[in-house]
Order: C-alpha cells, then structure tokens, then sequence
C-alpha cells in the first residue's frame, strides 16, 4: 500500500473537519468531491452555497458544509475575537468584521481557531505567504516552538533506507539561513512530524559537509550548536548532529563514519542546514529516484494550516487534506 493511502485510512478512523477557504477554484471543488466521496474529511467550503454549487459542474459537493462569511450567525462574534487577538497592533472590531468579510483566508484560520474545524488547506490561488499571514497572526506558534517551518514528506520507491523508504525532509520551504537555534525548533517539529504522519519513531539526523568533526568550519559549528539545544529541548529525542547524508541513512556507512551513533545509518527525518541544501536535496530526490514529495507541510503553528502550490492539481489537494487531519488528529489528542 502506496503512503498515501496508508495516510487515508487513518484519517477516515477519525474525521477531521478541514477548511477549504478557495472554494470557487475548480481544482477546490473536485478535491472536495473525492474527500467526501472517500470519506477523508469533512469539508466546510467558505462563500455563498448558491454561487460555488453553480460552478460545480459534474462534482458532487452537496454535502460539504457551507459557510458564507456575509450571512454567518456568528460575525460579530468572531469579529470580536480577531479584534482581541489583534489589539496590540490596533484592530478595531470594525476592521477585523471587514477583513473576516474580504478575506476568506482569514475568516478560514478563524474557523479553526474558534473550534469550528481542525484545520485549513489554500494555496491553490493565493500566495505562501497570504496563506501563512493569518495563520502566524491568529493561530501563531505552539507551546515550546519558536518558529514555522515547512517539510516535504518523501516517499522514496524501491529503497529499505529511513523508514522503508519514507522520509521527511526539512526545512526545505520556509526558512532561508536557520541560526543554531532555529534549526534545533526545526529538527524538534520536524520529529513531531514523522511521528504524526508515519506513526512511527522519528530518528533525527541533521547533516553538513562533515561527519564527526571530518571538517573544521563554522557551517559545520553551526550544526552541531544546534543538535546540542535540540537534545536540551528534547532530551528524549533520538537525534544526532553533524552528519553528511551517507552516515546519516547508510547503516554501513554510519558504521563506518559514526560508529557511537544511535541514530547514523537509521535516520528517517533529515536536517538541512540551510534552504538552500534542503530546497535542492528534496528536489534531486524527487526527480532522479522518482519519489513522491508530500507539502510542503507546515509546522510549528498551534493548529494545522498548509500550503498548496499555486500549480497544483485536484488530486494534490486531496493528499495535503489528509495530511492536515492526522496533523488534527495529533493535535485533538
């Protein structure tokens, strides 16, 4: 069975409710019609029912729920709401009914903050960072974690190395130059994860051009700073720092190269030390081994919100949909 729907199948033991705040994109409609026809998610499309049913052509998306912002008994309510969240940089009410009313990615992120879902999927046509603004401003960071980042889950095929070829690759999105700090967060929620969406224990190596002290240079510095503050955070975490690739997923390898490590040769979530790596990395992978890449999967916030490429295809949506409810699914628990 394909990681995907292995994902699928633990998403339908405990339905999540996910947002779809683009509801008038085609590719929104169609992704809607195959969730609840498989029964992935329960879908809350946001806008006039009237209007998004006519552009629904040959898809069945009846049963969604439908929120319209403009006729929604609560406005005022989550208007009140926003307007708290946001007083330090003074929003008025007023302000935060217009946007709740404008902006349906707001009113979106506020439909999961208020209860009403357990997550939110956009991108398809709106930006990175649209999507991420109301989600940092409302939602913001989880307890203990300092900073957003975004991962690619790969499903690797043909390969018995990380997790029977499943990996997760980070920070490969967001997070341009990490400092020592901010890559400790990222390895720590990266670890998060693995364990939310593969179900199984994350071993966590965070690589550089050297393994073990091989090479002397502040990049390499940077790294292994960063795997001591992980293992303070996280002291329970199976983690090691200053790994290259092949002693970090290669068991005769990190034999070879790390023979005290618990976690050289194993790992199943790989640390780039910065975007560039990690960007190029999930890239090569995916092109040359053929691997699926899953995301960018957004972590670090309060409650699950992610991203889509603006290029993305119906079918891609259904996927980051049942990866947002096992992020929910963790998060409710």
């Amino acid at each position: 069975m394909a990681f995907l729907d292995k994902v699928i199948e633990i998403a339908k033991k405990d339905v999540q409710t996910i947002v779809l705040p683009e509801a008038f994109d085609p590719r929104t409609i169609e992704a809607t019609h195959k969730i609840l026809e498989q029964g992935i998610a329960d879908v809350i499309l946001v806008g006039n029912k009237t209007e998004i049913l006519s552009g629904s052509g040959e898809w069945n998306i009846e049963n969604a729920t439908f929120i319209n912002p403009e006729t929604f008994e609560e406005l005022d309510a989550y208007a009140a709401a926003l307007a708290e969240l946001r007083k330090s940089k003074g929003m008025t009410q007023e302000e935060a009914r217009k946007l709740l009313l404008e902006n349906a990615l707001y009113f979106g992120v506020m439909l999961v903050k208020m209860g009403r879902a357990g997550g939110m999927v956009a991108g398809a046509a709106n930006s990175t960072a649209n999507v991420l603004r109301p989600a940092l401003q409302i939602l913001k960071t989880a307890p203990g974690t300092k900073l957003v980042s975004a991962v690619f889950l790969m499903e690797v095929p043909n390969c018995d190395l990380g997790e029977e070829g499943i990996f997760i690759f980070g920070d490969c999105a967001l997070n341009p130059n990490p400092t020592s700090e901010e890559l400790a967060h990222i390895a720590i929620s990266s670890a998060k994860t693995f364990e939310s969406l593969v179900h199984k224990e994350a071993k966590v190596a965070m690589l550089s051009f050297s393994s073990k002290g091989s090479a002397a240079h502040p990049d390499v510095d940077k790294v292994i700073e960063a795997g001591k503050i992980a293992q303070n955070l996280a002291p329970d975490l199976q983690l090691d720092a200053e790994l290259q690739l092949d002693a970090a997923i290669v068991p005769k390898v990190g034999k070879s190269k790390a023979p005290e490590s618990k976690v050289a040769g194993q790992a199943n979530v790989i640390i780039f030390p910065d975007l560039d790596a990690g960007n190029i990395g999930y890239k090569l992978v995916q092109r040359l081994a053929g691997a699926n890449a899953y995301g960018p999967v957004c972590q670090g916030l309060s409650m699950p919100v992610n991203d889509l490429s603006r290029g993305c295809y119906a079918d891609d949506i259904v996927g980051t949909v049942a990866l947002t409810a096992l992020q929910a699914q963790m998060q409710s628990k």
